[in-house]
């Protein structure tokens, strides 16, 4: 996918987060502060649509190239549906979420077998993936609250491989399917309306 296509894309969930202000019950923004902890930015939007429901979107994003060239830049974008068991952000919650991932990584560790070789290969891709999600708000004050969820799906990923980290040849492509966590979050909530 090109670069302009994956921008357009990403700008495009953003509108329609914002396009649902005006008729939302609530509207929330956040960030992960576990996303933070791996030098990963985040910003989200969540929308109340109905008595228990509400879509939240995040967007995750990375730019950095760290010592020894070692790297895991990304954009990530993740929108999900949620269903509230008491009401609409306040207690437990359980999600359905799709997830597009591009990256292009080199010298990080990978859980579940995703790049066996991310040491002497850099990969650069894209993952698509959808998962279910389960999680809890507490309200803090009538503006401020905290969010922890977990997440679980399938993920696919298609990519190429170069044979050095910095240059190099294209050696070969690939794509590799699994199950894996999707989603784990510790969010920072701030309630506009």
């Amino acid at each position: 996918m090109k670069r302009g296509i994956k921008i357009n894309l990403v700008i495009t969930i953003i509108v329609m987060s914002v396009s649902l202000f005006s008729s939302a019950q609530k509207v929330a923004v956040k960030s992960n502060a576990l996303a933070w902890l791996t030098a990963t930015p985040t910003l989200g939007v969540e929308v109340g649509l109905a008595d228990r429901w509400s879509l939240n979107t995040h967007i995750y994003y990375n730019p950095f190239t760290f010592k020894d060239n070692r790297k895991w830049k990304h954009i990530r974008v993740q929108p999900e549906v949620r269903y509230w068991l008491c009401q609409t952000f306040n207690g437990h919650f359980f999600g359905l979420h799709l997830l597009y991932t591009h990256f292009n990584a080199g010298q990080v560790p990978f859980l579940f077998g995703a790049f066996p070789d991310v040491k002497k290969y850099r990969y650069q891709g894209n993952t698509y993936g959808a998962g279910l999600s389960y999680g809890y708000q507490w309200i803090l004050s009538p503006r401020w609250s905290i969010e922890g969820s977990v997440g679980i799906g399938y993920k696919y990923n298609t990519f190429d491989y170069y044979e050095c980290r910095t240059c190099g040849n294209k050696i070969g492509d690939g794509h590799k399917g699994y199950l894996a966590p999707t989603e784990a979050a510790i969010s920072i909530i701030y309630i506009l309306k």
